[in-house]
């Protein structure tokens, strides 16, 4: 009768599935998040109840699954005490998902406010610079998620810079809307909406930002400078 061989490397490679486990369910949600904001962003240009719909309700969806990474990492800490590099990943995947979770809810914010311009006379250079503002912040939100995926140092370094341009362009939605504030005090109710999508719009940047921040201590252990 022979003998049953027993692998060695099992449980090295059940370690590497589950963690491989955890890094697909961050990239699933991370894309869904981005989608969802590329959604609500078309808003802006062209409001569709449909599409409204659809951003609200992934809101509800992305809660539920980053509630179910979180419990996944937490699970994996317990049951592998991983290593440092390990360890830091698991520990950054449960901080990553609090800011999509957010993020998801800033997107379906923007779903909501947009149902209430649909009719509103905006300025053709305001529209223009807040659809450029939603673009670039769509751009930082993919920049900050796969940063965080691919373990890319120099890209979560951008983000900080990506701010600051971000933050120039919502002072100048701001100045913008008080000109159009003064010009038309009939139209304050409807106008003033624009400036909150603006501040939803830069506090996904800032959550980006936060993305690349955690990415950078992740890797380098050293705390990113501001």
């Amino acid at each position: 009768m022979g003998m049953i061989r027993v692998d060695r490397d099992y449980p090295r490679i059940s370690f590497r599935n589950r963690i491989n486990s955890v890094k697909d369910e961050a990239e699933k949600i991370g894309q869904m998040v981005i989608e969802s904001h590329r959604k609500a962003i078309t808003l802006l240009s062209k409001y569709d109840e449909k599409i409204a719909k659809e951003v609200k309700s992934a809101g509800k969806e992305i809660d539920e699954a980053t509630f179910d990474l979180e419990r996944m990492c937490i699970r994996f800490l317990a049951a592998e005490q991983p290593l440092a590099g390990d360890l830091m990943f698991i520990e950054s995947t449960i901080r990553v998902s609090s800011h999509i979770k957010r993020i998801s809810i800033l997107a379906a914010n923007i779903a909501e406010v947009s149902a209430l311009i649909k009719e509103v006379n905006i300025p053709d250079k305001l529209k223009e610079d807040l659809q450029y503002m939603a673009d670039y912040v769509q751009m930082m939100l993919s920049k900050g998620i796969y940063a965080f995926l691919d373990q890319n140092v120099d890209m979560a370094k951008e983000l900080r810079s990506d701010d600051d341009k971000v933050d120039d362009l919502f002072d100048t939605i701001l100045e913008q809307v008080t000109d159009c504030m003064f010009k038309d005090k009939e139209t304050i109710n409807q106008i003033i909406n624009l400036v909150f999508i603006a501040r939803f719009l830069e506090r996904i940047g800032d959550r980006a930002v936060e993305i690349g921040q955690r990415t950078i201590f992740m890797l380098t252990l050293k705390k990113p400078k501001r």
